[in-house]
């Protein structure tokens, strides 16, 4: 057996896990009868953001990221990102939802640590204090840069993780790094297939999403394969995979723990 052969061996077992273990999680939240339709699906508070009011001096910025809804959440995540500056007693939520088009990007569409139609979010990002408040003008100036604000694909995208990935290649300091099963987070135009990974620190080459490899400290090593992507994160150890978006130990970038109780 040639090595080439077992590398792609390895590549469909560490598929076929990933795939089984989303499939395993999808199952488990299908909607109750009183749940049929994306209409009818839950999206109240997962009670995972802190208290805005409770903690009206410090300001809080927050990713999140859910399964996709129905079926399609066996492949993808949704994300979104969350602020408040130090006074406010109200955090604004941005994300991008294609069924808004030609105005993809929204302000303030859903609760801010909603249930995406049923489906619970992760915390990706948890930053409080003062490196929170220098972050929000950034965060504001990424959204309004975001060159793709009418335009919309869910497969390669540009989609909602495009959007984050755009935040998080213009705000370092985020340290965003999302999952492996945020498809359209790699994708770039043909005419700037070489720059800056989602996480704003590591270096990326990528064709339109489909065909691409991410190098750096945070995100470790991760190769996109018509949208699959497989790697490996030696920064907090553990697996990129599709489907799944990662096995290992938590990945959540926190900072200003000791500024704020939850």
């Amino acid at each position: 057996m040639t090595n080439s052969t077992r590398i792609a061996l390895g590549l469909l077992a560490l598929l076929g896990l990933s795939f089984s273990l989303s499939l395993a999680q999808t199952v488990a939240s299908i909607p109750d009868e009183g749940q049929r339709s994306w209409r009818d699906a839950a999206r109240h508070s997962a009670g995972i953001a802190p208290d805005p009011e409770q903690l009206a001096s410090v300001a809080i910025v927050q990713v999140y990221a859910a399964p996709t809804y129905g079926w399609r959440g066996t492949f993808a995540v949704h994300p979104w990102i969350i602020y408040k500056r130090a006074g406010e007693t109200a955090y604004t939520r941005y994300d991008v939802v294609g069924w808004r088009a030609p105005q993809v990007v929204q302000r303030n569409y859903a609760l801010p640590d909603g249930l995406w139609y049923g489906r619970r979010p992760s915390l990706l990002v948890d930053h409080r204090g003062e490196a929170a408040q220098a972050m929000v003008p950034a965060i504001e100036a990424a959204i309004a840069s975001y060159p793709h604000a009418d335009d919309y694909r869910s497969y390669p995208g540009p989609n909602s993780n495009t959007f984050l990935a755009h935040i998080g290649r213009e705000v370092p300091a985020l340290k965003l790094d999302l999952p492996a099963n945020a498809i359209g987070k790699d994708y770039r135009p043909l005419t700037r297939a070489l720059g800056v990974s989602a996480t704003g620190v590591g270096v990326q080459a990528s064709l339109l999403g489909l065909l691409g490899l991410s190098v750096g400290l945070q995100e470790g090593v991760e190769i996109n394969l018509l949208g699959l992507n497989f790697g490996l994160d030696i920064n907090r150890p553990g697996l990129r995979l599709p489907f799944v978006g990662r096995l290992g130990l938590n990945d959540t970038s926190e900072s200003g723990a000791g500024d704020s109780s939850p």
